[in-house]
């Protein structure tokens, strides 16, 4: 139940091996499980069946239970606990050195996206918070004009032209569609992170990452979460609509940044007040 308050975990922060299982197994349960059209001769009952784009919702919703059980009995306690007993700037600085840490996934899909300015904002970020910054405990390079921005091999393949699909609803990913499905584990993938995980050492401290991202995106949306959980008539549903809304918001906030096409990196100074 966290990440945009769409009810979904991080995708991102998932353990590859434990991440392609989920997609895979997934698949067969979905096949297995499809949502009934309504007839013909009810074009309003058709007409929402179509708007939804959820021919799997029975299935959807069974995975949803399961993520929502998983959420209100480990997820939310610890993360309440978490917000509790750690003071606010240190979640901070954990927050900081996640983000810094997922610098070079999204530095390539800026890459990918034909965004330079994006892209070298999110170079420059990476040394400046990993120096300056002491590893990314300190965003400093937003205080100089190098704002933080989010990006996915999801939005990128949406910026190439390929459309969403229908609406997915995985167990402990959340919800997604098969384009953004394809996107995460491409991010898993092309993380560098994922590939030095060798070793003992490594190994844990790469999953040590995945549990901290999941406590730090959960506790941050703890208020939000509560609210449509204790206002929502069918919390499912507005999971699922959050989703796509955000989604679209992201996709063409990506779509209509194209501020310095060639590769002015500095930070821009504000245009004068008239």
């Amino acid at each position: 139940m966290i990440a945009v308050a769409a009810g979904r975990l991080p995708t991102a922060l998932l353990p590859p091996a434990l991440a392609s299982f989920l997609l895979a197994g997934t698949i067969a349960v979905f096949l297995a499980g499809c949502a009934t059209p309504p007839p013909a001769d009810d074009p309003d009952a058709v007409a929402d069946f179509q708007a939804a784009n959820d021919p799997l919702e029975p299935t959807n919703r069974k995975f949803y239970a399961f993520n929502d059980a998983l959420d209100t009995y480990v997820l939310r306690p610890v993360a309440r606990g978490y917000r509790a007993v750690v003071p606010q700037p240190i979640r901070t600085g954990i927050h900081n050195v996640l983000a810094n840490v997922s610098s070079p996934v999204l530095f390539m899909n800026d890459v990918a996206e034909a965004k330079p300015k994006r892209a070298g904002d999110t170079m420059v970020r990476f040394v400046l918070n990993s120096t300056i910054g002491l590893a990314g405990i300190f965003d400093v390079a937003d205080k100089l004009g190098y704002h933080q921005h989010d990006s996915g091999f999801g939005t990128t393949l949406a910026l190439w032209g390929v459309p969403g699909g229908v609406f997915l609803y995985l167990p402990v990913l959340g919800p997604t569609n098969p384009r953004d499905a394809a996107g995460f584990g491409t991010d898993v993938l092309t993380d560098p992170l994922t590939w030095a995980s060798a070793g003992v050492g490594l190994t844990i401290a790469g999953y040590f990452r995945y549990g901290a991202n999941t406590l730090d995106q959960r506790e941050r949306l703890l208020d939000t979460v509560d609210n449509i959980k204790q206002t929502a008539l069918d919390p499912y549903a507005t999971f699922r609509s959050l989703y796509r809304q955000h989604r679209e918001a992201e996709i063409e906030k990506v779509k209509a940044d194209n501020a310095a096409t060639v590769p002015v990196w500095f930070a821009q100074p504000a245009a004068p007040s008239r």
